[in-house]
């Protein structure tokens, strides 16, 4: 019987919903977030510009994100840029591999038998 690995969770000792990476990454304001700072670093007020939402909701979205590390603060100055954190996405990549490799056999399979079929027709 094999055993998975379950992803750690952003909160490991106070562990709630809203410190799960899966949690902060189903929302889709935070997924554009996301994208958005993968390009570049932003501050709150930028993310903001670009969003149908005040600078405190927002800012609510940025907490969870950096809750799960999936971003990181910089302070410059007076304003706090964040960054995304590739390295976290890649424990989440590293844990879904197992499901991944599960899936390319079984869609490899699906594909042998319908050859076969497309074959057996002609």
């Amino acid at each position: 019987m094999r055993v998975y690995s379950q992803p750690e969770s952003c909160g490991i000792t106070n562990f709630s919903m809203k410190n799960d990476i899966f949690q902060a990454i189903a929302d889709p304001t935070r997924r554009a977030i996301l994208a958005l700072i993968a390009m570049q670093a932003l501050t709150p007020n930028t993310m903001a510009e670009k969003f149908d939402m005040s600078r405190q909701a927002v800012s609510k979205h940025i907490k969870v994100l950096q809750e799960c590390e999936l971003i990181k603060p910089e302070h410059s100055g007076r304003q706090i840029y964040y960054h995304f954190n590739p390295q976290r996405m890649k424990e989440l990549d590293n844990w879904l591999a197992q499901f991944r490799k599960n899936w390319e056999a079984q869609f490899n399979q699906l594909d042998s038998v319908l050859s076969k079929m497309k074959k057996q027709r002609k």
